[in-house]
């Protein structure tokens, strides 16, 4: 389902309905009533003159009768307002999402609901998705939501570990960014609560950012080829992990739970023009709402 087309859809139809409703129907019914009003004022002039208050309500009643908003009106043009205001924080400004798998644990767990920041990277077009004021761009260690690039119809989630011009290397479950290593401390036990699965947890800093990520001991860090989705020119695998370099208006993509997770290992780099915006809130969980907070 197309959401942000059937909200555009929504806020033109229920626009062009306010419009007709303001400008052309409501002027209409106001000025049959105002003649209405005449006439009962000229059929009961003498019992309204001596202030009988059964015919000044009655009279009352017919105005308000009369130029009354039907029901059509009521839930398309008095809903305009409402709609309105949620397209623009929604196209604009922030859009929520639910977290569907443990691709990003231990940082985001499957049942968190986030927020995702729309004009940190640009102010970008409802529907089209195209940028048409740039505010920034994605750094490393930031969380982004993207359109997969496999295919755009679905929203997918991640960490930015390569930016453009970056080599990304990751050796022995370790990763380089540009030759330096991207520091992991801190080991200790996690328990994925899905696949009960019991991963190593750690502290990596990120561009500058330090972050929970997980690692499974029983698994290898290279990359299945059977796996591979797509397979980057600019990229290449080998025993111990692999090494892209990422080209422009590109980025380059990993899940915390690193073995995992399917990203940009398998299908390769995130377009620019698939990005959505970066995750920034945790609002609610309601298997356990002691995780609503910001998160890193």
């Amino acid at each position: 389902m197309n959401f942000p087309l059937i909200l555009l859809i929504l806020t033109v139809f229920t626009g062009l309905c306010w419009l007709y409703e303001r400008y052309a129907y409501l002027p209409r019914r106001r000025a049959r009533a105002e003649q209405l009003v005449k006439e009962f004022e000229k059929t009961n002039a003498e019992a309204i003159q001596h202030g009988i208050s059964s015919v000044i309500d009655e009279r009352n009643r017919l105005y308000e009768r009369t130029i009354k908003q039907p029901w059509t009106m009521e839930y398309t043009a008095g809903l305009f307002p409402v709609i309105l205001v949620v397209f623009v924080l929604r196209s604009f400004l922030f859009e929520p999402f639910r977290i569907p798998s443990g691709s990003m644990l231990p940082t985001l767990h499957v049942g968190d609901f986030i927020l995702v920041n729309k004009y940190e990277y640009g102010i970008r077009l409802p529907v089209l998705n195209t940028k048409i004021v740039d505010l920034g761009s994605p750094k490393a260690g930031d969380v982004v939501v993207f359109r997969y690039p496999m295919d755009p119809s679905v929203d997918y989630i991640k960490r930015v570990v390569g930016v453009p011009g970056d080599t990304v290397e990751y050796r022995d479950k370790v990763l380089y960014i540009n030759g330096v290593e991207q520091v992991q401390r801190d080991s200790r036990d996690f328990v994925d609560e899905q696949t009960l699965r019991t991963l190593t947890e750690r502290d990596e800093t990120l561009g500058g950012v330090t972050h929970l990520m997980a690692r499974d001991p029983n698994r290898p860090s290279w990359v299945l080829p059977q796996l591979i989705l797509k397979k980057e020119p600019t990229c290449e695998y080998n025993e111990s992990g692999f090494i892209c370099k990422v080209p422009e208006n590109s980025y380059f993509v990993m899940g915390d739970n690193r073995d995992n997770s399917e990203d940009s290992r398998y299908w390769g780099f995130v377009p620019d023009e698939n990005l959505v915006g970066r995750a920034t809130f945790i609002w609610a969980n309601f298997g356990d709402m002691s995780r609503i907070g910001s998160f890193k």
